[in-house]
Order: C-alpha cells, then structure tokens, then sequence
C-alpha cells in the first residue's frame, strides 16, 4: 500500500522563472538545484512534500496540484496582490473551499482548505 507521495516533478520551460514562483510567491525552500539548474527540488513548509522541477518539453498538461493553505480567501488575496488573477475562492461540493491559477507554465494549482 502506498503510504504518502514522496514527491512531484513538473517539466518547466524557463527554470529560473519557475524556480521564482514557486519559491518567492509560493513559499516553497529549495533544497537542490535552482534558478541555473536543470533540475530542481524545492519542499514544502511540512517539510514532507518535495516538488521537483525538471527542465523540458512542456507541450503536454496533465494534471493539476492541490495545496492546503490555512486561510483560502487570504491566500487568494495575496496572490491578488502580487500581480496575479486567481477564479475567486469557491466551496466545492467534497467538503473543501478552494480556488485554482496556472504557475509559469500553465500547470494548474489549487489552493485548498477541509471546512
């Protein structure tokens, strides 16, 4: 049985400006690689989740990454602040409040809360 994800890696196009987001927006530590690399891991404030960016081909979306915040709607107006245009926060039928935005490279985030 699987007992948790260890980690996530994304092809990213410019990884310098992903590097950025997801670090200085998001929050995220690096702990390999960085703006220069090929290859970066960066984890969470947990310090459980790693999420891998590895430069590449991006022409295929796959997916999306939901991340529990503490305060949705804060979390939202932040980004709002830092230049970037999230769907307003909703309450989602399966028990979450949450709203989604693309990073760089049009990978889709969600940000999420349990109510």
């Amino acid at each position: 049985m699987v007992e948790k994800i260890s980690a996530v890696t994304l092809r990213v196009a410019n990884m310098e400006a992903s590097v950025r987001f997801y670090k200085e927006v998001l929050g995220l530590e690096i702990i390999y690689g960085g703006e220069g690399s090929s290859f970066t891991s960066l984890r969470t404030k947990d310090g459980e989740t790693i999420l891998n960016l590895q430069h590449g081909n991006t022409d295929t979306h796959w997916g999306r990454l939901i991340f529990h915040v503490s305060d949705v709607d804060h979390f939202w107006a932040y980004l709002k602040e830092k230049g970037f245009h999230p769907d307003s926060p909703q309450d989602a039928s399966w028990g979450e409040r949450y709203f989604p935005i693309r990073d760089p490279d049009g990978h889709e985030l969600s940000f999420a809360r349990r109510f």
